[in-house]
């Protein structure tokens, strides 16, 4: 089964269903699901090497503190997920492309290689509160997870793979892509947001039945 996931990485609902997902497949280990993290920028505009982020709060929300509520929320959360979410380690509001580069890239060594770096990018901007905006930042994420740290520097800005994740943005936009995280199977259903646990079992077990059955039946995104 094919499943395709557009997120962000500054975004924390995103790390939540990135958690179910894990979950989820985790409870289904008798069917194989292909992951592909799919890039999806919040926040294109920013410079290349972020911003300041209570310069950016205030700037774009007037507000340092615009979402400590739902940041709660999100911290209590978490804990249930293996989430540490330390908000307040964040000092850098980072542009991300150079983030989706990185993932990108780790996808040539495989889909788990792939899921391995996103997983570690996530905890590397929310537990640790790393830039990871900065190319070192993220060629140390790299070599963490076995990758040759060298060739993860020379991804990260490589003009092909700059057009590559912008043809996916665009593909994001044309599919209705408006939110993230989206995950959508086999191309036949999607959904949007950190849905619960039963809402990924559901989705895996009804498109995996109809792959089991064979073409021709197919339901609608």
């Amino acid at each position: 089964m094919k499943l395709e996931v557009y997120s962000d990485t500054i975004c924390p609902w995103c790390y939540v269903g990135f958690a179910r997902l894990q979950q989820a497949l985790a409870e289904r280990p008798g069917i194989e699901v292909e992951v592909g993290w799919l890039p999806f920028e919040l926040n294109p505009d920013l410079p290349p090497e972020g911003e300041d982020r209570r310069a950016y709060m205030l700037r774009r929300f007037g507000d340092v503190d615009r979402f400590a509520a739902g940041q709660q929320q999100l911290q209590e959360l978490g804990a249930s997920l293996g989430i540490d979410f330390q908000f307040g380690r964040v000092t850098r509001a980072p542009n991300t492309r150079r983030s989706h580069a990185l993932i990108r890239w780790a996808g040539e060594a495989g889909a788990a290689r792939q899921n391995e770096v996103k997983g570690r990018v996530l905890r590397a901007h929310f537990t640790e509160g790393r830039d990871i905006a900065d190319p070192q930042v993220l060629a140390d994420v790299a070599a963490d997870a076995g990758l040759d740290r060298d060739a993860a520097l020379r991804a990260l800005d490589e003009p092909a793979r700059r057009t590559e994740i912008e043809a996916l943005e665009a593909q994001a936009h044309r599919w209705g892509v408006s939110g993230v995280p989206t995950f959508i199977f086999e191309r036949r259903y999607a959904f949007s947001g950190a849905q619960p646990l039963e809402v990924f079992l559901g989705a895996i077990d009804q498109v995996a039945g109809e792959l089991a059955r064979g073409p021709g039946v197919a339901g609608a995104r």
